[in-house]
């Protein structure tokens, strides 16, 4: 395993180390480590994602799985936050998405507009805040923009804050796609770069046909899954890395995916869609395979 950098590297405020800590030391595996459950997707995908599993419309189905599985905390919009959250305050940490889109448009012109504040989430008890930034698109001079003024929000009210670094745009997909090591690789360092202090990433994948459009020296690199995010993990600095689950994939696979992100030395992992879509009791025995692996990497 790789070595990664914990709370203790970080040079962060007394209210960011506080709500960290809380996150990394006190919910979830409890070691360091940060197990998320984000139900974010009604907005982003369209209520197509509940079709699987029904019960999951209801996101009294994600809060009880949150809190019976042990997660370190789950990811709401503000809407679903202030009307399903009363009743697991205080059991389930909340991390606020503050911006978030429907798919309808294409991603040719990606953006991302405030959804809520930082104040928000400080009144509704967050631990953090999430932040989904689109790197690559034509409008990344506005998202950017967008960002700096909730990243100087953050440091006043002392509330960590997580990008999410999403590659999009044609001028991704002409460079070898959004899941490339050159489009996640140069996402890690945009989020170290502008001041996040984590950044959720998809798993970099190696697509040999694709290889010639990527930029070099990308172009001549071969790597395996956990080659390819042990580099990530290096661009991403002193910010913690996040992997992102994705679409719904066989339990085997995704506890090899939680085995690699480990032992290339990641903060934690955010898994939505491979546990909320399966059946209550299925996804509470996955979530404890998932936990025991983590228990593993103490930091």
């Amino acid at each position: 395993m790789k070595e990664k950098i914990s709370l203790k590297d970080l040079n962060v405020s007394l209210g960011k180390r506080t709500r960290l800590r809380r996150l990394l030391y006190k919910y979830g595996p409890a070691n360091g480590r940060l197990l998320l459950l984000p139900i974010d997707q009604g907005l982003e995908h369209g209520p197509v994602d509940f079709f699987d599993n029904p019960d999951s419309v209801d996101p009294s189905f994600q809060l009880r799985l949150a809190k019976e599985g042990g997660y370190s905390g789950i990811v709401f919009h503000i809407g679903l936050a202030e009307k399903y959250l009363r009743n697991f305050a205080g059991e389930v940490p909340l991390i606020l998405k503050l911006n978030g889109k429907t798919n309808i448009p294409s991603d040719k012109y990606a953006f991302s507009p405030q959804t809520a504040s930082v104040e928000d989430a400080v009144r509704l008890g967050a631990d953090a805040v999430g932040y989904t930034l689109y790197v690559g698109s034509p409008a990344q001079g506005e998202d950017i923009r967008q960002f700096f003024e909730i990243r100087e929000d953050c440091e006043k009210f002392g509330m960590p804050l997580i990008m999410w670094a999403y590659p999009r745009g044609e001028a991704i997909e002409s460079k070898g796609g959004r899941d490339s090591l050159y489009a996640v690789d140069y996402a890690a360092r945009v989020a170290c770069e502008l001041g996040a202090d984590l950044v959720k990433l998809n798993l970099p994948e190696y697509d040999e046909q694709k290889a010639k459009d990527l930029p070099k020296p990308y172009d001549q690199m071969k790597f395996t899954p956990q080659e390819g995010l042990e580099k990530v993990v290096r661009s991403a600095g002193r910010t913690l890395v996040l992997v992102s689950g994705g679409s719904k994939i066989s339990d085997e696979d995704l506890l090899e995916k939680v085995k690699v992100s480990m032992e290339a030395g990641v903060t934690g992992l955010i898994f939505g869609r491979n546990m909320w879509q399966r059946k209550f009791e299925d996804a509470l025995k996955l979530t404890e395979k998932i936990k025991r692996i983590m228990s593993e990497y103490n930091i």
